[in-house]
């Protein structure tokens, strides 16, 4: 009986709750904030803290033009420096009523600073998406995203960088 019961209400749920709605040609323009990590070969790691922007663009209701930006604060060799990255790629999403998870695939460019590493260094690099944002409404959504990139020319030097934020976006165009 509970179970019959639970069933119930979960298909009650499913069926009159509201959906995210999301729609082709949507915009949405958001800021990130967040942690990361970067593992140096043969020098251990390092964590800081990460800041960004984002554009997404609806190109389907499946598939999302991504447009990322983001300054890290990095430590090379106890040294105070940085690492920025400008990214672009296409994400798969799967709208699931208010929540939204996504994956995708981006390919930018990487500028690091810091007197330990001999100047900036501009490297070519790509990164995996995973992230679950929350729409609030139409115009308002807020979520959790994590990218995991990798620096294409130099993997032995720099094998792992990891960012994890949370994101709040506003999207208009619909």
């Amino acid at each position: 009986m509970r179970l019959a019961a639970a069933a119930a209400c979960a298909l009650i749920a499913i069926v009159f709750a509201d959906s995210a709605a999301a729609v082709e040609h949507e915009n949405h323009l958001g800021v990130d904030v967040g942690g990361n990590a970067l593992v140096i070969g043969g020098a251990g790691s390092d964590t800081g803290v990460s800041l960004g922007a984002h554009w997404i663009y609806g190109l389907t209701d499946q598939f999302d033009l991504l447009v990322e930006g983001a300054w890290s604060l990095e430590t090379f060799g106890g040294h105070a420096g940085s690492l920025a990255n400008l990214d672009a790629g296409v994400s798969y999403v799967l709208d699931v009523l208010r929540w939204v998870p996504y994956a995708g695939l981006l390919v930018g460019g990487y500028e690091l600073l810091g007197s330990e590493i001999g100047g900036p260094k501009l490297l070519p690099g790509g990164a995996l998406a995973l992230g679950l944002d929350y729409r609030f409404n139409r115009e308002l959504a807020a979520g959790v995203a994590v990218r995991e990139h990798m620096l294409f020319t130099e993997v032995s030097t720099y094998p792992s960088f990891i960012q994890v934020f949370a994101r709040v976006e506003y999207t208009f165009g619909w």
